[in-house]
């Protein structure tokens, strides 16, 4: 005969577990409510979208906007899309993440097995970088790119992403490198491996976690960003975010917010993408190490 209390047990796991599920459904389908309607409204002409509902079903399926907002659509004065700029944002994000991620792995390895003279204090200086807000340093920042000579240029953009990024990517590696046995570097001085030896052959090969980290998170905060795009860009290198602002302020008749949606999504897909094909990746660096102290 079947026990009782156990069946009573069984039953309550089970509706237990149905309302966890419900509650992640539900949360899960708040939190994609946005994307859906952009998505939808994405897909329908101008007056589908004035004569029907957010979450109604687009009548029959266009991509003209999409094509418009690649293309055709107005950012200003020029009606060229989103293209020139899409492409101007991954002339900054590349060698904006490949260099501050190789100078935070440096600074992180010197940090945490090379100690020197006030480098505690170097690394308190680095961890306050993290927290100045943005706008603290748009004037003093102004003036450094027009002294450098690379004012309104990718390569001034590149520079203000590396300096505002190595501290976050110097406290990544730093945490990381932590749990690394101090005796496995001490061990190699005594073989004679010097400091770019022991780094590329002992701690590089053992970084693959915190650089997926690294990259995932600069590649995001950059691409992302509006502030430092809008400040320091010239007209023929604002980045994606700063073009997307220009295309839905800029309306010529009507307003087309099959456009703007459509432009909306492709300034995202990049950073959706990232998460999507190396999000587990993100979460195994984490928890690998990356925050711990």
């Amino acid at each position: 005969m079947s026990n009782p209390a156990k069946r009573q047990t069984t039953a309550l796991d089970k509706a237990l577990r149905f309302g966890l599920y419900a509650m992640l459904i539900a949360m899960a389908a708040v939190y994609l409510a946005p994307f859906i309607v952009m998505l939808l409204t994405s897909l329908k002409d101008v007056e589908e979208i004035r004569t029907g509902t957010l979450l109604s079903l687009p009548g029959s399926i266009d991509f003209s906007a999409w094509s418009k907002a690649w293309s055709g659509a107005c950012t200003g004065s020029q009606c060229e899309g989103m293209a020139p700029y899409f492409f101007n944002s991954f002339k900054i994000v590349i060698p904006a993440v490949a260099i501050s991620t190789l100078l935070g792995a440096i600074n992180g390895y010197v940090i945490s097995h090379w100690k020197f003279r006030g480098s505690d204090f170097f690394f308190a200086a680095l961890l306050v970088g993290c927290f100045i807000p943005f706008q603290v340093i748009l004037l003093p920042m102004a003036r450094t790119l027009g002294w450098l000579g690379i004012a309104n240029t990718t390569a001034g953009l590149v520079m203000v992403h590396v300096v505002y990024g190595v501290a976050f990517t110097t406290l990544f590696f730093r945490n990381f490198y932590q749990a690394i046995p101090v005796e496995l570097v001490k061990a190699a001085r005594l073989d004679g491996a010097g400091f770019f030896t022991i780094f590329y052959r002992i701690i590089l090969p053992v970084s693959t976690p915190i650089i997926v980290v690294t990259v995932i998170w600069q590649f995001t905060q950059i691409w992302n960003d509006f502030l430092f795009g809008v400040a320091f860009s010239g007209f023929d290198t604002q980045p994606v975010t700063v073009a997307l602002n220009n295309l839905v302020n800029t309306s010529f008749g009507g307003k087309e917010y099959n456009v703007d949606m459509a432009a909306a999504i492709i300034a995202a897909l990049p950073t959706l993408l990232v998460y999507v094909l190396a999000g587990k990746y993100f979460v195994r660096g984490l928890t690998a190490g990356a925050v711990k102290g």
